[in-house]
């Protein structure tokens, strides 16, 4: 399984999860999201999206656990991977034919967005 996570950079970026090695990803209000967090399982592999003024792909990570014991917020526990080696940017990835279905571009506001394994290699 392969998931993109979306985050504003000023409130926490890659740089704070490579600094913190582990996090907990919570809060997500969404219920198309919130459904996405609790299907994650451990070690699927996540890309690590920064929004706002930055629109790209920078990082990677790991779903180290998965606490669904309150449906309506579930507690994903990830562990951080490395940087992708060149960021790969909003326009970039909405001029990739991979992504011409994705949740990633039809719903933008999606904080929590699955991708397929070529997806996935295409960002890292």
């Amino acid at each position: 399984m392969y998931y993109l996570l979306k985050t504003e950079p000023s409130e926490y970026s890659f740089a704070d999860l490579q600094r913190d090695q582990t996090t907990i990803w919570d809060g997500v209000t969404n219920p198309v999201a919130v459904k996405h967090l609790r299907e994650m399982k451990k070690d699927a592999k996540l890309v690590i999206y920064h929004t706002g003024d930055e629109r790209q792909a920078v990082g990677t990570a790991t779903v180290e656990s998965v606490d669904a014991s309150d449906p309506k917020n579930p507690k994903v526990k990830i562990k951080a991977g490395k940087a992708v080696p060149k960021p790969v940017t909003l326009v970039e990835i909405k001029a990739n034919k991979l992504f011409a279905d994705s949740p990633l571009i039809r719903q933008g506001r999606l904080s929590v967005v699955p991708l397929t394994q070529e997806q996935f290699e295409a960002l890292v």
